[in-house]
């Protein structure tokens, strides 16, 4: 049997343990929440064709970037990333958008509700303002060269995963095929996204690498009736 000695002591050693295993946690809370608190960028470049299509197979509400106007790759969002996992909603409420901002962006993030999420979501996070965040999405797409083939395709294109990184990695100078990752549904192309540090230059990223698509051949749903120069 355990005296009271031992008790007081395994009590002292079960408070230890608590307050330790607290501690941890709290450390975890208070960088998964601290705004600029961060190791890289994430650029999700959404394939809008994909995305519209689905919608319309969900029967959800018309979304404005699936209107009359073509659409290729799009702006999801730029997202502060850990090297495992990555924080989000680091300001509740998040500070209000400005209707400027919104406008400047809608040739990006062609959807002012897309822009609110990700400001909310995402942007909070950068430790930025909401001029300097949408200042940076916007100098971190101008780094990205979409390649050729994807620009403003008028018929669906059969590729593969490794054939979108490998088009990107060629068309784009510094750019590793371990920056980059692919994603996908059951069938389509989702996003390509491309991993950038602090400074806005291309960078490894595993742990995004290993959400990608596993697919053998994916499809890129054509976009509606444009030509190269009103997608680009």
């Amino acid at each position: 049997m355990v005296g009271n000695v031992g008790r007081v002591a395994l009590a002292a050693v079960a408070v230890w343990l608590t307050v330790g295993i607290g501690d941890i946690a709290a450390v975890q809370d208070r960088r998964q929440n601290d705004p600029g608190q961060f190791d890289f960028y994430v650029l999700s470049l959404s394939w809008s064709p994909t995305f519209c299509e689905a919608s319309g197979e969900r029967g959800t509400p018309p979304q404005q970037q699936c209107g009359a106007r073509p659409y290729s790759f799009v702006v999801h969002g730029l997202w502060p990333q850990y090297e495992s996992g990555f924080p989000e909603f680091c300001q509740q409420p998040a500070p209000r958008l400005d209707r400027n901002i919104i406008s400047s962006m809608l040739d990006l993030m062609p959807a002012p509700r897309l822009i609110f999420n990700e400001w909310d979501r995402h942007g909070t996070c950068s430790g930025l303002s909401a001029n300097a965040y949408f200042e940076t999405v916007r100098k971190a797409r101008a780094l990205v060269k979409i390649p050729e083939a994807y620009i403003a395709p008028s018929t669906t294109l059969t590729v593969t995963p490794d054939e979108v990184e490998e088009a990107f990695v060629k068309t784009n100078p510094g750019l590793s095929r371990d920056a980059i990752a692919v994603t996908c549904d059951s069938r389509r192309l989702g996003e390509v996204r491309i991993c950038l540090g602090k400074d806005l230059r291309f960078r490894a990223c595993p742990d995004i690498d290993a959400r990608a698509c596993r697919r053998e051949q994916v499809v890129m749903p054509p976009v509606r009736g444009a030509s190269a120069a009103q997608a680009r």
